[in-house]
């Protein structure tokens, strides 16, 4: 299940983020239900200014967060794939001292001839 597009390893990742974003969450619906500062126009709005800014600046940052952790881990696996060489079945191939190229054939024990 991709939330907001992002994998379930991501959104564990971004959990950091996630958290204090219900946090803000909670204390702005407290305080618009009990307010425990008084209901001066100036002040309340200020802090709900302050709270709001910093749950919209956490969220956007989460959001790219999650994408570059997406963006990592794609390009962890392509970069993992592409290193990922087979060697043939049968044969081994390297060097000798002289440094030429040689190739041998192995037995069923794994010993070469």
């Amino acid at each position: 299940m991709a939330l907001f597009g992002f994998e379930k390893d991501t959104l564990l990742d971004l959990t950091v983020n996630i958290i204090p974003l219900g946090i803000i969450v909670f204390f702005i619906a407290a305080f618009a239900v009990v307010p425990a500062f008084g209901t001066d126009p100036v002040f309340s709005g200020l802090q709900f200014a302050l709270m709001i800014a910093m749950f919209l600046l956490l969220a956007v940052l989460t959001y790219y967060a999650g994408k570059a952790i997406e963006n990592a881990e794609k390009k962890q696996a392509s970069a993992e794939e592409a290193s990922a060489v087979e060697e043939p079945s049968g044969e081994v191939s390297g060097l000798d001292d002289t440094g030429v190229e040689e190739e041998r054939a192995l037995d069923d024990d794994g010993d070469d001839h």
